[in-house]
């Protein structure tokens, strides 16, 4: 069977148990990196049977194990990793009596690594300080195949003294590992990030499709315009496939709104103008409503067509 990760080296760390939570695109590699980094990892799904893929994937590291619960996964852990979907998703697996803050042993960390909203990220923080536990709220940039080199950027909320203890660890699947303020400004930056994304998408999405409707070499054009100021990791990474119509792949339109729908609120909340991102948001909804929920965030040149 193929690996779900990129084979990469790790920085010596003392080996510790840890838990992941969620084993979507992002936290199968990702849970993956950490064993592979010597830790022994315990890991829990909705779907149970991913998590048996994984164990069995992983079964030459530090005896990996699978629980029916979070709580149970979080059971002795150092450190508890999480990567789902929502607040709701994200709430779902820390609160309640099978939640991980009601398994994990005293002083334990919880890292968050799920896009949610800064108001939870807060109140996670605050949930688990009052049991004497510690959360960080670390979403991450990079997408899967970010996940699958080990690659991440990983923008960081919470206490500093926490951050770097979980930092060695974390760099198991990072380039960078940043923390960025108090609780919540993970989040935060995150939101920065999706808001920066939404416009170089749209940019790039009109300049091919106006080279196209030129009829310039667009392969050609884009070696050249990535040479010079225009440059940008979506032009280096999506360009080609967004002139050749494919969007099978990546990060999902679906996922992008959701996103989008995090910055919008918070910008109501804290007074922040954002016509662009609003604007690119609708671009989103017609690719939706056109069929493309799961094509990749690229595929917003699809609503500009070609010239008759």
């Amino acid at each position: 069977m193929a690996s779900s990760i990129q084979a990469r080296s790790y920085d010596s760390t003392p080996s510790l148990n840890v838990a992941f939570l969620g084993l979507g695109v992002m936290g199968y590699p990702m849970a993956g990196h950490l064993a592979q980094a010597g830790h022994a990892v315990t890991v829990y799904n909705r779907t149970a049977q991913k998590a048996q893929s994984w164990c069995e994937e992983f079964a030459s590291s530090k005896a990996p194990r699978h629980a029916a619960t979070p709580r149970e996964a979080a059971a002795g852990a150092d450190i508890v990793f999480c990567c789902v979907g929502n607040d709701d998703d994200l709430r779902s697996v820390v609160l309640g009596a099978d939640g991980a803050l009601a398994g994990m042993k005293p002083g334990a960390i919880f890292v968050d690594h799920t896009t949610a909203s800064a108001n939870v990220a807060r109140e996670l923080y605050a949930a688990a300080r009052a049991q004497g536990l510690h959360f960080i709220d670390a979403p991450v940039s990079g997408g899967q195949a970010g996940a699958v080199n080990g690659q991440l950027t990983v923008m960081c909320g919470g206490d500093e003294a926490v951050f770097n203890s979980v930092k060695p660890v974390a760099m198991a699947f990072s380039r960078a590992f940043t923390l960025l303020g108090s609780s919540g400004a993970g989040q935060l930056a995150k939101m920065v990030n999706q808001i920066c994304i939404a416009g170089v998408v749209q940019g790039l999405s009109e300049a091919i499709a106006f080279g196209m409707n030129a009829g310039l070499d667009m392969p050609q054009v884009l070696d050249v315009v990535s040479k010079g100021a225009a440059q940008s990791w979506q032009m280096e990474n999506r360009g080609k496939t967004m002139v050749e119509g494919k969007f099978d792949f990546g990060f999902a339109v679906d996922w992008m709104r959701k996103d989008l729908g995090l910055v919008l609120d918070e910008a109501k909340r804290n007074g922040s103008r954002l016509p662009l991102t609003a604007l690119v948001d609708q671009f989103y909804a017609d690719v939706q409503q056109s069929g493309g929920n799961r094509w990749d965030t690229s595929s917003l040149i699809t609503r500009l067509g070609k010239k008759a």
